[in-house]
């Protein structure tokens, strides 16, 4: 048995755009009903998971699961600028006292690639006023996080965000060829965090930080002085930004290989997931030793990692192989405190659509009837024992 740490954290993460429906005042609801979008199909209704919370997090904690990572939805708090939506605060401090009802540790994440549609027409992270504003949200949100919630990201994956800014759409951002970031946009973001830090660490008890989404970039021998030139403003930079931060979040789905020209694409032999990416295990352990490595000894959360597939007995063998590598890591002195898998759902993928399958629960898209697939149960058992069985 491979045994964790005494009060680690084992859970499944979401994002509200992804699984709530009909977020309608967004920039991405704008965006993929466009007339010339790239998205296959719009978010809708998605899950329903607006109204089906409950029903959610019940069935993480029944497979013996306790930790729920969810995100709060500026667009549905702040509407139009500077008009507040009281009931939606409501509605999400409801999400938080069920949460504690069932027993679980809320997770919640104050901004997961979405934004108000008005803040996205004013320049978003651009504008000279996005710090201030991304400060009132972020205390707007306070009412929802109240005194009981101890465990805040700021930002999820800034530094695909400052890819974003762009134009382009995260469901191409970790396949292949990641677009250079916007540099002032980083700059921007970062200050945002901090800002938001600021607010959040006038609260007693919470723990704050952001997460980045690490790529595990592999030099082919000789190149590599371009992967760091490639790798830096893409990755490392927002992991040595994270110093002094209460903890950050690793997400990691694969691994890129950098040669002469920058990265490779996957090979044809490699085996895929549905979302194009090499299936990587690995993935997760290499980005905490870096995430450790580069933030001077952060405490670490695996805050997303799982796969896309069809077959369920791949998604738990992908998600052993990332524990045992986790668990390595962990065994070289590497302060890890939890492990969140993506997704508790199928969900919205963003121009992939709803393809994509990452769910540990499979739901039916007309009826929203929830399917627990066998993967939930098996990391239900692993959180159970807080050890893996080798």
């Amino acid at each position: 048995m491979l045994t964790f740490p005494e009060g680690f954290l084992w859970g499944a993460a979401t994002s509200a755009h992804q699984i709530e429906g009909n977020n309608v005042n967004s920039d991405w609801w704008v965006r993929e009903n466009a007339p010339d979008t790239r998205t296959t199909e719009p978010s809708g209704d998605a899950c329903d998971s607006y109204h089906r919370y409950r029903e959610d997090m019940t069935l993480l904690r029944d497979a013996g699961l306790d930790t729920y990572r969810f995100s709060v939805e500026w667009a549905r708090i702040e509407p139009e600028e500077g008009m507040i939506s009281h009931a939606a605060v409501a509605h999400y401090r409801r999400m938080v006292e069920t949460a504690l009802e069932l027993g679980l540790t809320p997770s919640v994440t104050l901004m997961h690639f979405t934004v108000p549609r008005w803040f996205a027409d004013d320049g978003m992270w651009r504008s000279p006023k996005a710090a201030d504003r991304f400060a009132r949200y972020t205390e707007l949100a306070l009412p929802i996080l109240g005194d009981d919630v101890r465990m805040v990201c700021t930002i999820n994956e800034p530094n695909i965000a400052a890819m974003l800014a762009g134009g382009e759409d995260p469901a191409d951002l970790v396949a292949y060829g990641l677009p250079a970031p916007d540099l002032e946009v980083a700059d921007t973001l970062l200050e945002c965090h901090r800002r938001s830090r600021e607010i959040l660490g006038g609260v007693g008890g919470i723990q704050s930080g952001w997460t980045v989404a690490t790529q595990a970039f592999q030099a082919e021998p000789g190149c590599e002085e371009v992967a760091h030139e490639y790798g830096y403003q893409r990755d490392d930079w927002y992991l040595e930004a994270a110093r002094g931060d209460d903890w950050l979040g690793v997400q990691a789905y694969t691994r890129t290989i950098i040669g002469p020209d920058g990265p490779r694409q996957v090979p044809d032999h490699v085996e895929k997931t549905l979302a194009g990416w090499e299936y990587y295990p690995e993935a997760a352990a290499l980005g905490v030793r870096s995430a450790w490595e580069k933030t001077d000894g952060v405490p670490i959360y695996i805050t997303e990692t799982g796969i896309a597939t069809a077959d369920d007995a791949r998604r738990i063998d992908y998600l052993r192989g990332s524990l045992a590598g986790v668990h390595g890591a962990i065994a070289d002195g590497v302060d890890v405190r939890g492990f969140l898998a993506w997704s508790l759902l199928d969900n919205f993928e963003w121009s992939a659509g709803y393809r994509p399958t990452f769910g540990l629960i499979a739901v039916d898209r007309e009826t929203f009837v929830r399917t627990p697939k066998p993967s939930l149960g098996w990391l239900g058992q692993v959180a159970r024992n807080n050890g893996l069985t080798e």
